[in-house]
């Protein structure tokens, strides 16, 4: 089985975040003797892609912002180097439209973008950019308004606009 990162969270997402379980890891170390690890591997994944996961989760975690006053009238935010490589001008569009539309701020999507860069993919087709956004949303103090419109339009097989 060809799993990467992107798979083990999504899997993690389905399965814990969204019920609110999300069991203890505690520190790397531990973390293979814990039955998360046990879990995870007996779904498939190999351990090397559970702890990138892992690490990419604690990278969100640590970039969580102290304060919920969102950056306003900002400058243009202008794609470069790998964001160009990984993402399609189709997936920048998209961030852009939810930054317009106020489903994210500036900050929240320079995570989206940092966390999207942090996959282990060559491209980021549009799903799984989509992802990214809800888990980063998710993680973010605030942002249960957007969060819920953004995980109705990943279930929904015509999306609805922005108001």
């Amino acid at each position: 089985m060809k799993e990467s990162i992107l798979d083990v969270l999504l899997y993690l997402f389905e399965h814990y975040f969204t019920n609110d379980t999300v069991p203890p890891v505690g520190d790397r170390d531990t973390l293979q003797n814990t039955p998360l690890f046990s879990e995870l591997t007996d779904a498939g994944f190999s351990p090397a892609e559970i702890t990138k996961a892992f690490d990419w989760l604690d990278a969100l975690a640590e970039q969580r912002p102290q304060t919920t006053a969102p950056r306003t009238n900002g400058p243009t935010r202008v794609f470069h180097g790998p964001e160009l490589e990984k993402l399609d001008v189709e997936s920048r569009g998209f961030l852009l439209f939810l930054e317009q539309h106020g489903v994210l701020d500036a900050d929240q999507r320079e995570l989206v973008l940092d966390r999207a860069i942090a996959l282990d993919q060559d491209e980021l087709e549009m799903d799984d950019l989509k992802w990214v956004v809800l888990m980063v949303l998710f993680n973010q103090p605030g942002s249960e308004a957007a969060y819920a419109w953004m995980e109705t339009q990943m279930f929904l097989d015509e999306p609805e606009p922005v108001h």
